[in-house]
């Protein structure tokens, strides 16, 4: 089982910056991705970004140029760096791992962290 601990969600005024941080502990081992989802009322859950163990990265086309996702391995740890913020990037942001243990796929989500972008 792998436990997931999200931070750094809040609030911010447009044009701001957050920074998110999820932390994976419990049997970490066979983490192939992590990744951020968002979902915002009313609306589906969608990608924000992800990163492989290969550090493959890809963005959702909302927020290629103002989201950087990076990660430690050393601390199973993934970031969202979210710059120029805009109001409808307000959602709740989710953390995701994709681990392979024996050959089977699982998924784990972290609580979900809200952030919210107003004046």
């Amino acid at each position: 089982q792998v436990q997931l601990m999200e931070s750094g969600g809040g609030l911010v005024q447009p044009g701001g910056s957050l920074r998110l941080s999820c932390a994976a502990s419990g049997t970490t081992s066979g983490i192939y991705g992590m990744a951020w989802y968002r979902q915002a009322p009313g609306k589906q859950r969608e990608l924000v970004a992800d990163i492989s163990s290969g550090d493959w990265i890809n963005y959702g086309d909302s927020v290629k140029g103002r989201f950087t996702i990076s990660k430690n391995n050393t601390e199973n740890t993934v970031f969202l760096q979210m710059n120029r913020l805009k109001p409808e990037d307000t959602a709740v942001y989710y953390c995701n791992v994709v681990q392979f243990v024996a050959f089977r796929r699982r998924e784990y989500w972290g609580q979900g962290t809200q952030v919210t972008v107003s004046s």
